[in-house]
């Protein structure tokens, strides 16, 4: 009886098992249907491989198909490279899709511009993905801009261990040294010929840090654009000089402007903060001039150690616009800066620190931050450093701040430390908007912050409340720092500082003049 029961329950399974097409595949009938009809693979530069697009194939039918061909249209020669089903490669047969079910595909690129007979240095590479039979192809489209690019890299040597040495800069001190991976530039590069003057010819890309060697002069040409890899940057050494020439543009193809930013080309990378390093003043740099720069989503944007201890502004700025600077968006130790429209925002730390003294003076000026997590501000300046045996003080000569905008997303825009005495530690704000919004009232008491009587505050307006004195910009998440009629800022500049100039868009400024780096409009 125990026998008869195993034999009636195995015949059962076997009975159920046959009836089953579950595994049954039948070829594709060209019924597949795909997330998107192109994959747009954002730009890419020369020889640098891209990053991994997606594309998803669905069945949407009740039968389980399988796909006879599933292949790039240039087959093997194609430029782009597929993984399907976890397997890599160019061409594939019988890709098996159960009814109801999907499948993705990743695909990757890497291609070389000089391969391709092109005066222009953009240049389209496209290819299609095939789905099913000769007879009865279904197909996705596969774009890509494939960009030509002066590469500025450290070079290397081989060790007979076969590992690689990289020019290197030491900078740090005997007793902790810290090197970084440099690359020296020369008016006689054997490959890029002539590296201290960068133009708008084709887009530069920088590995490590590229050094202006004492002496020299690196300039940089309007329209210029200019692509830093991850920990990369640009460092002016002892006697260098950067000088950036950017000029107005008259579209918003930002032509004629120079533009410093990542090396990820995708969409999706265009604001993301920290993708590189710092553009570094060092000491003993001087007659740095920047005109018409954007510079957007490094660690630092600007770091000012140190100056020359002349009269003469170390970096002088004019058009200015720095943006998700995952630290700070100018850093200046000991610094000597004079600049003029400069607008920064969205600074995980400050968009202005004016750190260990120094001497500033900006007019016409947007110092936001809107960065997401709390206890930013927008400007900092103190007066002294930190040592074993104390702090060390160095006095702020100046820090004038004429016609600026010192708003953001926290309460407090405004941080002063002053650990020396108060007629070392020189400060202006004139006809300023500045939010300051003391809930706790834990400045009550501090001299540093009495708006209303400190003569060191000239005619400011005072963001006391969330509600009060707004800037009324058009949208500060975004970096859209324009302001508009309901702005506190409309009509309240000193126009002594005013007068024939004008705003950031080379707009003229009329009298009365408006706070801060733009003119008021009228929002759409």
């Amino acid at each position: 009886m125990r026998y008869y029961i195993i034999f009636s329950f195995l015949v059962s399974i076997s009975f159920f098992t046959s009836c089953r097409n579950d595994f049954d595949f039948e070829p594709s009938v060209g019924q597949l249907k795909f997330s998107k009809d192109t994959v747009y693979l954002d730009t890419v530069f020369t020889n640098i491989g891209s990053s991994t697009y997606t594309l998803k194939v669905y069945n949407k039918s009740n039968k389980n198909i399988s796909i006879p061909n599933l292949r790039l249209g240039q087959g093997e020669n194609s430029k782009y490279r597929l993984m399907v089903d976890g397997m890599p490669g160019k061409v594939f047969q019988n890709v098996e899709l159960l009814a109801k079910d999907s499948l993705f595909i990743f695909i990757e690129t890497t291609i070389d511009y000089s391969e391709y007979s092109n005066s222009n240095p953009n240049y389209l590479y496209t290819d299609i993905i095939q789905f099913g039979t000769e007879s009865n192809f279904q197909k996705v489209d596969l774009v890509t801009l494939v960009q030509d690019a002066v590469f500025i890299y450290p070079q290397r040597s081989l060790n007979p261990d076969n590992t690689y040495t990289y020019e290197q800069l030491n900078i740090g001190d005997d007793q902790n040294e810290q090197f970084l991976p440099v690359s020296y530039l020369s008016e006689n590069d054997p490959v890029n010929g002539n590296e201290l003057t960068w133009t708008n010819a084709k887009p530069y890309v920088i590995y490590g840090y590229a050094v202006i060697p004492p002496t020299e002069t690196l300039t940089v040409n309007a329209g210029a654009r200019v692509h830093f890899h991850a920990e990369s940057g640009i460092i002016v050494a002892n006697d260098a000089s950067l000088v950036i020439n950017g000029e107005p543009s008259a579209t918003s193809n930002l032509e004629n402007e120079v533009i410093f930013e990542g090396d990820r080309l995708e969409h999706n990378y265009s604001e993301v903060p920290g993708q590189w390093g710092t553009i570094w003043f060092t000491q003993g740099s001087h007659s740095n001039e920047i005109k018409n720069l954007t510079l957007k989503n490094a660690t630092v944007g600007l770091l000012v150690t140190g100056n020359d201890a002349s009269n003469v502004p170390t970096l002088a700025l004019e058009n200015v616009q720095i943006y998700n600077s995952s630290n700070v968006g100018i850093l200046a130790r000991t610094g000597n800066i004079v600049g003029n429209n400069i607008i920064i925002n969205n600074c995980g730390q400050a968009s202005f620190a004016g750190t260990i003294g120094g001497s500033y003076d900006f007019t016409h000026c947007t110092f936001a931050n809107y960065w997401p997590i709390p206890n930013q501000t927008c400007l900092i300046l103190n007066d002294y450093y930190e040592t074993e045996s104390g702090n060390e003080i160095e006095p702020l000569v100046k820090a004038d701040f004429k016609n600026c905008i010192l708003y953001g997303s926290s309460n407090i825009a405004l941080n002063l430390d002053k650990e020396g005495t108060t007629e070392n530690f020189n400060f202006i704000f004139d006809h300023c908007l500045i939010k300051f919004i003391d809930n706790n009232n834990q400045f009550t008491n501090n001299d540093l912050y009495k708006f209303s009587s400190n003569p060191n505050y000239i005619n400011c307006k005072i963001a006391s409340s969330s509600n009060s004195n707004k800037p009324d910009f058009l949208d500060p998440n975004n970096n859209k720092l324009n302001i508009g009629e309901n702005s506190i800022a409309k009509g309240n500049a000193n126009f002594s500082y005013s007068s024939g100039t004008f705003d950031i868009l080379n707009n003229p400024r009329n009298n009365p003049s408006d706070i801060g780096a733009y003119n008021w409009i009228t929002f759409d």
